[in-house]
Parts: C-alpha cells; sequence; structure tokens
C-alpha cells in the first residue's frame, strides 16, 4: 500500500464528502426514511457514499471496501480492506446538532492501521499520516495542500479524576453504572466518532460504548486513536478489539489512553 497516496485521498474524499453533506444540512429541510435495521438515513449519506465509493475504487481498485451503505451486498473475506462510514452520526444531522462526521479507514490483517475523522460542522479534521502518526489540521481545509497541522497525543490520566466522553445519543443507565466505577472527574458527551477524536487529543481519557456499533462506525475513530498511542479494547476480555468479524457488528469496548485501571463487563 502506498500509505503517502492513501493519505492524501482519504482526505480530499472526506472534505469533498463534507461538503455535500454541509449543503444539504443547511437546507430549508431534507427527507429522512428508515433503512431495514431501523435506523435513519438521508440524501447526504447517500450522496457521501457514493462520491467516496468512487474515489476509493478508482484510486485502489485491487482492495476490498466495505461501505455502510452498501452493507447489504457484502461477504468479506479478506483481512486487509477500506471501510466507509460516509455520515457517521446521522441522528445528529437530523436534528442538526452538528457532531457528525466522514470517516474512512484500512484495516491491515484485522487493525485500523489508517482513517481520516472529518466533522465538517466543527470544521475538525483528524487523519493518520502516511507513517500512520496522528494529527489534526486546522486552516481552509484545501483539498489538494495539506494545512496546519499538529501531532495529537492522548493524556497521561489522572485515576483519580477521569474525563470521561460518552455517546450523545444512546447514552443509557449501563453507561451510567459503568462510568460510575471509576474515580470521574467530568463527564461530557459527544455524537458519532468524534469521541474516539476526543480521547486521542487528550480532551477526554475514555470513552466506554455499551450498545451497538459496526465496524465502520468505529475503524477510522479507532485509527486516529491508535495513531495518538491509545487503545480501543473488547469489555468482556479487555484484548483488541479486532476487524474483520462475520456480519461487521463489534461487541461492546472501551477507547482509552493507556493507564487506566480497565473494568471488564
Amino acid at each position: 500500500m502506498d500509505y503517502e497516496a492513501l493519505t492524501q485521498t482519504m482526505r480530499r474524499l472526506a472534505l469533498e464528502a463534507g461538503d455535500r453533506i454541509m449543503a444539504i444540512y443547511e437546507a430549508d429541510d431534507f427527507d429522512v426514511r428508515s433503512k431495514s435495521d431501523d435506523s435513519p438515513v438521508t440524501a447526504a449519506d447517500e450522496a457521501a457514499d457514493a462520491l467516496i465509493s468512487a474515489g476509493l475504487r478508482d484510486a485502489f481498485p485491487d482492495v476490498a471496501l466495505i461501505t455502510e451503505e452498501q452493507a447489504d451486498t457484502h461477504d468479506l473475506d479478506v483481512r486487509d480492506f477500506l471501510i466507509v462510514d460516509p455520515l457517521d452520526g446521522t441522528k445528529e444531522f437530523i436534528h442538526r446538532r452538528g457532531d457528525f462526521t466522514v470517516n474512512i479507514a484500512l484495516v491491515e490483517n484485522g487493525v485500523p492501521t489508517r482513517g481520516v475523522v472529518y466533522a465538517p460542522a466543527k470544521n475538525r479534521l483528524f487523519y493518520t499520516d502516511a507513517d500512520g502518526r496522528s494529527v489534526e489540521e486546522t486552516g481552509d481545509f484545501d483539498k489538494q495542500a495539506i494545512g496546519p497541522i499538529t501531532p495529537i497525543q492522548v493524556s497521561t490520566p489522572d485515576t483519580n479524576a477521569l474525563m470521561v466522553v460518552a455517546s450523545k445519543s444512546h447514552r443509557d443507565q449501563a453507561t451510567d453504572d459503568y462510568i460510575n466505577q471509576y474515580a470521574v472527574k467530568d463527564s461530557k458527551s459527544a455524537g458519532s466518532s468524534l469521541k474516539f477524536c476526543l480521547v486521542a487529543t487528550g480532551e477526554a481519557d475514555f470513552y466506554p460504548r455499551l450498545g451497538r456499533t459496526m465496524e465502520w462506525d468505529t475503524a477510522a475513530g479507532h485509527a486516529v486513536l491508535n495513531g495518538a498511542g491509545g487503545r480501543v479494547l473488547r469489555m468482556d476480555d479487555l484484548q483488541p478489539l479486532a476487524y474483520g468479524k462475520s456480519g461487521f457488528a463489534n461487541p461492546f469496548f472501551v477507547a482509552t489512553a493507556p493507564g487506566i485501571d480497565l473494568l471488564p463487563v
């Protein structure tokens, strides 16, 4: 894999998809319908999916591609693949809360090694560079030229005063019960894969998820967190979360900076 070309392509496609998403987001109204699993989908999801899929297939025709909006057609039998959630946080998008993201990742041997997370309504762009190290880019987000970048790194947690981030739309009593086992200084809510990025930048120490997610929801954020020195562990056995699972469904997990004495569920 040409990681330099991959970084450039994923970044550009995420920005272009963000433009399409924002054009719909800023419209007076847009249609929302339900998929077969009752999750919502909008024209923004579909437009971003079409753009990213075409771009990745053109640039990397020999690499398997998995996307949320085309998941029903997938029969994965490879360990290396590109995986896309063109609009993570559709509920946040529908309610115009801004916490939605474009997500593109590369999985190698079951591990997300490269990824980009773009939050167009928040003007935040996170990705791994060609060497797999994570950065946040600021500036004008020119499609062809990378702007100012800052390496990002997870926190060194104070286990007596932890900062936790949890889902804005899916937080429940089970999540609160898990969080309450720790010495938490403060808690914040965020939508979509932004939660991984807040851990990656040190704005939070850990993010527990006791609820349904799919691999396309998590792969890009997982890659960014890995590149910032963090990790994503299954909650049942505290082993690394792997990708390429049958059906693409994830178990409960915790995304975290090292140094926290984690508790299994």
